[in-house]
This record gives C-alpha cells, sequence and structure tokens, in this order.
C-alpha cells in the first residue's frame, strides 16, 4: 500500500509529489491529493514554498532527446503502436508534473484554483496509468522509448508569469491533443486496437475538461489585470516561442473546452 506523504498542505505535498521520480508512486500520490482536495484538506494557498532539488522528479527513462529526434513508427504495427501510445503515455506523465507545478508555485489564489488544477493531476494520473498497462499489454513499458521535453520546457519559460502559464500550456501544448487525439483514434481503430481507442475517448473527455480550466482561468487573470485576453495571448505566445497552432483543429471540443468564436477566428486565421 502506497504510504502517504506528510505535509502541512496539499499545496507543500503537490511539490513534494512533483519531485517523486518513480512513476507509479507520482500517478498513486497524485491520486491521492486528489482524494483529499475532494475531502476539503488545508491547501495552504498563501505559503511560502521554496522549490526542492530534482524539480521535476523523473525516471532515468526515457531517454530525452529534441522533439525532431524522437523516432516516429507507424502504428500498423505491434512495435509502432507501442511507441505511438508510448509518446502520449509520456505527455500524460508530463501533464501530471504540470499541474503539479500550478498548484504549488503560484501563491495567493482562490481555492478552487487549487483544487481544479489537483483534479487534473488526479486525472492525469489515470490517463498514464491506463496508457502503461495497454503499453504492458503490448509487451513494453515506459521508459522504452526516447521521448522529448518541449511541455515542460514551456512550463520552465512560464515559471514566474502565471498569465503565461495559464495561456500556454493548458491552452496551447495541452489544447493540440484536443485536436490531434481523432485522428490517432482514427489509425488506431484502423489497425483494430479498440483498447488503445477506448484510453483516448477517456483522456478526450477528460483533457476538454482541463482545457476549459485553463482557458477559466487565463480569463480570470486576465480580467484581474485589466488585460485583453486574445491581444494579450498574441504578445505571450510571441514572447515565449509558443509553436503556431496548424489545422485541422476540433474545433467541437475547443469550443465545449470555452474557447470563444472570436479566439477560434484567431486561430484559424491565413499564416
Amino acid at each position: 500500500m502506497t504510504k502517504s506523504i506528510p505535509a502541512a498542505s496539499l499545496r507543500h505535498r503537490a511539490l513534494q509529489v512533483l519531485c517523486l521520480c518513480d512513476p507509479a508512486e507520482k500517478a498513486s500520490q497524485a491520486r491521492a491529493l486528489l482524494s483529499d482536495a475532494q475531502a476539503g484538506v488545508d491547501i495552504g494557498r498563501d505559503d511560502a514554498l521554496p522549490p526542492l532539488p530534482g524539480l521535476p522528479g523523473r525516471p532515468e527513462r526515457p531517454a530525452l532527446v529534441p522533439p525532431g529526434e524522437v523516432p516516429r513508427r507507424s502504428p500498423h504495427t505491434v512495435q509502432g503502436r507501442a511507441a505511438l501510445l508510448h509518446a502520449i503515455a509520456h505527455i500524460e506523465f508530463n501533464a501530471i508534473n504540470l499541474a503539479l507545478d500550478a498548484v504549488w508555485r503560484f501563491t495567493g489564489l482562490p481555492d478552487a484554483y487549487y483544487r481544479d488544477w489537483l483534479r487534473v493531476a488526479g486525472e492525469e494520473a489515470l490517463h498514464f496509468s491506463l496508457l502503461r498497462e495497454h503499453l504492458r499489454h503490448l509487451g513494453h513499458d515506459y521508459g522504452d522509448f526516447e521521448a522529448h521535453d518541449g511541455l515542460w520546457a514551456m512550463a520552465d519559460k512560464t515559471r514566474d508569469d502565471i498569465v503565461a502559464r495559464m495561456a500556454l500550456v493548458p491552452r496551447t501544448l495541452e489544447a493540440r491533443g484536443l485536436d490531434a487525439t481523432p485522428l490517432i483514434q482514427a489509425k488506431l481503430a484502423k489497425s483494430g486496437d479498440t483498447r488503445a481507442v477506448e484510453i483516448l475517448d477517456i483522456i478526450l473527455r477528460d483533457e476538454v475538461g482541463h482545457v476549459a480550466i485553463g482557458n477559466h482561468w487565463y480569463r480570470w487573470l486576465c480580467e484581474r489585470e485589466g488585460l485583453d485576453p486574445i491581444a494579450h495571448y498574441e504578445t505571450l505566445a510571441q514572447r515565449h516561442g509558443a509553436p503556431r497552432l496548424k489545422p485541422p483543429f476540433n474545433l467541437g471540443a475547443r469550443r465545449r473546452a470555452g474557447f470563444t468564436q472570436a479566439e477560434l477566428d484567431w486561430l484559424e486565421r491565413p499564416l
């Protein structure tokens, strides 16, 4: 049985869980944080928390390489499907880290902010665990393939600006999953991997909610600071080198995640 990590508040514990290196332990503790958040355990929103060494905690494998060096394989072979699902599992593992970082790093926000991101961390932990289980069914495990560090790199760029963090991680990088997931599901269905398609159904459903959380808090912060959400987003994207998103876009999922028509029009503007 996993032992609870002792700490004074959920934010303090989120920092400790972020520094865990074992993926299974991190996922288990993230789920425990979600349960405690739902039970009303103290958040410690005003606690001053210095970073801990080894942030974020990661296993020795997978080896991290530049994004362009991650091998691409056909999903029509077992090895290729495993590589594809490994890439998605790596995204979900990083998403646990990103949510936990959003909890511990930024102080003095409404309790609802922290409970939202603890919910995200717990759900990302479930996604990672489902994918890892299926990878093992395919004869592989997390760490068997190379991966890249693009998601955490953006988290590091935005570590001192919560508005930029909300703009460029959940509603930019993670929102790309809303667009990509149906296309990946079609490939997996063609290869006959119905279990992988089912897992991605769960992930897509939850990710709509996660992106919606990013949208909500981005707009809340913009309103608090007197910023225009669309104009400031463009400023932040240029400042931090966010990728220019390309079609096709899953407009239905993006609308459910809270993107306005004006934001979708901006997204679809000519390159």
